[in-house]
């Protein structure tokens, strides 16, 4: 243990930095962000994530807006396994017929009020994959949606920037 810190420590921050104008746009979405989140619920906005059958594109763009990098947390922004405790449910792709009934479960499990956000093009139209005898298409013919967030897959500042919508509505 000793030896991986002394190498953590010897080696530094390999991460590269933001160029100055995206570090400038990702701050100023994010501190909007922030400031609406503390208006509207009075401490950080807790979201349940659910995959209802993407390609998991738009899974690797969350992720991206989870890590250092982009850092949610600095914005108030977390992520919570159970829906008992979300105020936001984020659902990405299109909507399988094996994960209709979780996703309504999901959906049911979470107190009010209830922010839904549908992730990706997929989960607005169904995409590449449309509806089919296994996709029901989008996250909206299953549980209302407040907000989408287009892109295939979008990028993590749209990602936060389509949080803040659905947030302000």
């Amino acid at each position: 243990m000793l030896r991986i810190l002394h190498q953590i420590f010897r080696t530094g921050i390999v991460t590269e930095p933001f160029k100055p104008e995206v570090e400038a746009r990702v701050t100023l979405v994010g501190e909007g962000l922030e400031k609406e989140v503390a208006e509207r619920f009075k401490r950080s906005l807790t979201i349940r994530f659910v995959d209802a059958g993407s390609c998991n594109g738009c899974e690797l763009e969350l992720v991206a807006v989870n890590n250092p990098v982009y850092d949610s947390e600095r914005f108030g922004i977390h992520f919570a396994a159970s829906p008992r405790y979300a105020d936001m449910l984020l659902v990405t792709g299109p909507v399988s017929r094996n994960m209709e009934i979780a996703l309504k479960r999901t959906y049911d499990a979470m107190p009010a009020p209830k922010l839904v956000v549908a992730l990706g093009d997929c989960a607005f139209n169904g995409g590449v994959f449309g509806e089919s005898y296994a996709s029901l298409g989008s996250v909206g013919n299953v549980v209302p949606v407040d907000a989408y967030i287009h892109g295939c897959p979008p990028s993590p500042e749209e990602i936060l920037k389509g949080i803040m919508k659905a947030v302000t509505r």
